[in-house]
């Protein structure tokens, strides 16, 4: 599998970006700023659609494809659990939404077959930078159809850049194709260490062919559980960054399962994406 983001925009929240991924490697692209790094992730798991550009997975544009293939793991304000929310408490919720047994004594069994039984009742905003990446990231593939991982700003919780990277290394390793969104400064750490081969995910891209975007809407996407319609209007006003923040911070990480609720792939150019959008493929991501 291969994800490229081929000169993708969204106003003022992301300048025109262009980057590649694919099975079985590890690569970082730098996203700087407070919004940026969720942003960028949104559209790479194809949770929002970009204001200019496209994002293909192995050469079509299909961003239903994208959602439920692509796990996005810990955005801010997006799919990151609360601080407060104990370790164990975190991993019941995956769990539940993996269609597993979610009870606290399923969660801390989990948590003792990976090793990290003794973490159960820690709160997960005091857990090990790396053991809160490997926790999230073996989270996320527990899902059905998970083949890659868009883990968003490891370096915001502190520790060295090498823990947290050699973990995407080991699930790129395993098969996934991983994208890690990190800062200038882990960016320059990274190529630092040499030895860990770190890749700029923003290398040269093959040139894509655009056809005529179809003005259909989808039609067949599935409603909510309440019958609602819960897709965005049509909107063509320039997006706006604060717009992003709101919708963003109303979305609260890891609470409806449902799949198959993300924003449709018409001709809608609304900047705005809703809870329902973030949740297909994972809650967590």
């Amino acid at each position: 599998m291969r994800v490229a983001l081929h000169d993708v925009s969204k106003g003022r929240a992301l300048p025109t970006t262009s980057l590649e991924f694919h099975t079985g490697a590890v690569r970082y692209a730098i996203a700087e700023t407070e919004q940026r790094p969720t942003v960028l992730g949104l559209i790479a798991s194809g949770r929002m659609k970009p204001a200019t550009g496209r994002v293909t997975i192995d050469g079509a544009t299909d961003n239903r494809l994208l959602r439920r293939t692509i796990a996005l793991v810990d955005a801010p304000d997006v799919s990151d659990p609360h601080a407060d929310i104990t370790l164990a408490g975190v991993v019941g919720e995956e769990l539940m939404f993996a269609g597993r047994g979610a009870t606290p004594l399923h969660a801390r069994r989990w948590l003792n077959d990976l090793g990290f039984g003794e973490l159960a009742s820690v709160p997960i905003g005091n857990i090990d930078p790396a053991a809160r990446v490997r926790i999230m990231c073996e989270l996320a593939i527990l899902r059905e159809g998970t083949e890659g991982i868009v883990l968003v700003s490891p370096d915001r919780h502190g520790g060295s850049p090498d823990g947290w990277w050699r973990i995407a290394r080991e699930f790129a390793e395993r098969g996934y194709a991983m994208l890690v969104i990190v800062g200038g400064s882990a960016a320059v750490a990274l190529d630092r260490m040499q030895e860990l081969g770190a890749v700029n995910a923003s290398g040269p891209i093959e040139p894509l062919v655009l056809d005529a975007p179809d003005a259909e809407p989808d039609d067949d996407l599935p409603l909510p559980a309440d019958g609602s319609d819960t897709r965005p209007d049509a909107d063509t006003d320039d997006p706006d960054p604060g717009d992003l923040e709101s919708d963003a911070a109303a979305s609260a990480p890891m609470h409806d399962p449902s799949p198959d609720t993300a924003a449709d792939d018409d001709e809608d150019e609304s900047p705005n994406t809703t809870p329902e959008d973030l949740n297909e493929n994972g809650a967590e991501r």
